[in-house]
C-alpha cells in the first residue's frame, strides 16, 4: 500500500487527463528501472507478540531510532508514521508491518544492495528494543484481535468498510505480508504485452514464493494463505481482469475499470475524508455529497490507483503483487524473476509465447488452486512446477542477455538460484516450514520466530 502521493493537484476536468496520465508513464528502454517494495512482520523478542505504534518498543521508537540513518521523518499530524530518504521510503501497513519502498534502480545488484543495507539499518535499531522480524506471507501465530492497529487516517476508514465487502479483508490488513516490484513499459502496446505475461504467469510467482502455511500456530491447509485471502477481500477491486486479454485493452479500457472501482478517501487539508464505497465518476461530475460541488485533481486520482488491488497493477508502472515476503534472497529474487521476462525482448516474446493461448477457464483454475497446491497443481499434461521451469530458464537468459554485471563479474541470473534450487527439489517454502513443524518443531509454531527471522 501507499500513502498520499506526491502529484500535483491539477483539477480533472475530463477522462481524458485520467488516460494522459498514464500514458506519459511510458519511457524509452534505456530509461526503465527496477523498484522493489517488501513488507515483514515486526515481534517483541521476549513474548513474540507485535510491538504496537507507542511505547518504549514501539513502532514509532524504531521509526525514531531508524532516522539516525539520514532519513527524513514523515509525520500525520503529530504522528511519525513513515520515513524518507534518497527517493525511498519506509512505512507501515495497518498493522505495523514494515514497508521498504525502494528507490527506482538501474540493476538488481542495486536493488539487493538495497535490501540488505534496509535490514541492516531495522535490525540496528530493533536489537537495541528488542524487537525482531520476519519474512513470511501471513502472521503464524497472532490471531486477528491481537494485531495492534497504526494512527493512519485511511486504516481507520478502510478497517470500517472491508467487513461490508468480504470476511478477510481485515486479515489482509492486519495479517498479510508481500514482496513485489514496479517495472516500467515503453509505450501502450509495451504495457499490454506485459500486462497480459503478468497476470497469466502471476500464479507462477505465488507459488514460487508460497510461504503461509500457518494460522493461529496450526496449519491452514494452504501453502499461500496470503494469495487465498485475497479472493474474499473486495471483489470490487481484486482478481485477474480477465478484460486486460481482450482485444481493444489498452490505459482507456484500465481507465474505464479504475472509475469503477469504488473509493475509500480523498486526502485534503491533510485530513482523509470517508468517501468508501463511493463513485469516481460521481466525483469526476462533482456529484458527492460529501464534497459538494468539488471536482478530483490529479493527486486524488493518483491515490485512488493505489485502492485497487488485482493481481497486477497498473499506475504509470506495472506493480507484480503476486508474491509471500520472505527472507532476505527471495527479496532479490522476485525483480530478477520479473525483470529477465519482461525488460528482455526475447524474453518477454518468450514468454507470451508460453501462455498466450491459455483459456480464461485456466488462468482462473492458475489463480484459484496454487494457493493451496502451489508447485504441485496439475496443469494441462504437467504441472505448475513444470510452467515455474520454463519461465525461470526465459528468464535466466533473458537476465544473462541483459548482462547487468557486479564487480565479481557475474550477472543478474545468480538470483535466481533461490528459486531454482525450489523447483528442483519440488518444495515451497510453505512446505519447507510444514516439515519442519510437524518434525523438529514438534507442533510449535514459536520456532518459525527464533529460525527465520531477518
Amino acid at each position: 500500500m501507499s500513502g498520499p502521493s506526491a502529484v500535483n493537484e491539477v483539477p480533472i476536468s475530463d477522462r481524458a487527463q485520467l488516460v494522459e496520465f498514464m500514458t506519459d508513464g511510458g519511457k524509452p528502454a534505456s530509461e526503465w528501472r527496477i523498484g522493489t517494495e517488501h513488507e515483514k512482520f515486526g515481534f517483541r523478542l521476549d513474548d513474540l507478540r507485535p510491538p504496537t505504534w507507542e511505547g518504549d518498543r514501539g513502532i514509532e521508537r524504531l521509526l525514531d531510532g531508524m532516522a539516525r540513518f539520514n532519513w527524513q521523518r514523515v509525520f500525520e499530524g503529530d504522528k511519525l508514521i513513515a520515513l524518507s530518504r534518497d527517493n525511498a521510503s519506509v512505512t507501515l501497513e495497518p498493522a505495523g508491518q514494515l514497508e521498504l519502498s525502494g528507490a527506482p534502480l538501474e540493476t538488481i545488484h542495486a536493488t539487493c544492495c538495497e535490501v540488505d543495507k534496509h535490514l541492516k539499518e531495522v535490525k540496528t535499531v530493533a536489537d537495541d528494543l528488542g524487537v525482531g522480524f520476519l519474512g513470511m506471507g501471513f502472521q503464524p501465530k497472532w490471531r486477528r484481535e491481537d494485531m495492534p492497529w497504526m494512527p493512519k487516517g485511511r486504516y481507520a476508514i478502510m478497517r470500517r468498510y472491508m467487513p461490508l465487502v468480504g470476511s478477510l479483508g481485515l486479515d489482509m490488513m492486519t495479517r498479510t505480508c508481500t514482496v513485489q516490484v514496479n517495472l516500467d513499459f515503453a509505450d501502450e502496446a509495451d504495457m499490454i504485452k506485459k500486462f497480459r505475461v503478468g497476470l497469466a504467469l502471476q500464479p507462477i510467482a505465488t507459488a514460487l514464493f508460497a510461504d503461509s502455511p500457518f494460522t493461529e500456530g496450526k496449519p491452514n491447509g494452504f501453502q499461500s494463505y496470503r494469495s487465498h485471502i485475497w479472493t474474499d477481500t473486495d471483489p470490487g477491486r481484486t482478481g485477474m481482469l480477465d478484460f486486460v486479454f481482450e482485444d481493444g485493452f489498452g490505459f482507456e479500457r484500465y481507465v474505464d475499470y479504475l472509475l469503477d472501482v469504488p473509493m475509500y478517501f480523498s486526502y485534503r487539508d491533510s485530513k482523509y475524508i470517508d468517501l468508501a464505497g463511493k463513485s469516481f465518476r460521481d466525483f469526476l461530475a462533482g456529484k458527492l455529497p460529501e464534497l459538494p460541488g468539488a471536482l478530483p485533481t490529479l493527486k486524488d486520482w493518483a491515490d485512488h490507483m493505489t485502492t485497487a488491488f488485482p493481481e497486477v497493477r497498473l499506475k504509470k508502472f506495472l506493480e507484480m503483487r503476486g508474491a509471500d515476503g520472505g527472507p532476505w534472497n527471495r527479496l532479490c529474487a522476485l525483480p530478477a524473476f520479473w525483470v529477465g521476462l519482461l525488460y528482455d525482448q526475447t524474453a518477454l516474446d518468450a514468454a507470451w509465447d508460453l501462455v498466450k493461448d491459455f483459456s480464461k477457464a485456466e488462468r482462473h483454475a492458475l489463480r484459484d488452486g496454487v494457493p493451496k497446491y502451489a508447485l504441485k497443481l496439475p496443469f494441462r499434461n504437467g504441472s505448475v512446477r513444470d510452467l515455474a521451469f520454463e519461465s525461470l530458464k526465459i528468464a535466466a537468459h533473458g537476465l544473462q542477455r541483459r548482462a547487468r554485471k557486479n564487480k565479481n563479474g557475474a550477472d543478474e541470473s545468480i538470483f535466481l538460484d533461490p528459486l531454482l534450487e525450489i523447483v528442483d527439489a519440488n518444495q515451497t517454502p510453505a512446505e519447507r516450514k510444514l516439515e519442519l513443524f510437524n518434525g523438529p518443531w514438534k507442533g510449535d509454531i514459536d520456532n518459525v520466530f527464533r529460525e527465520f527471522a531477518y
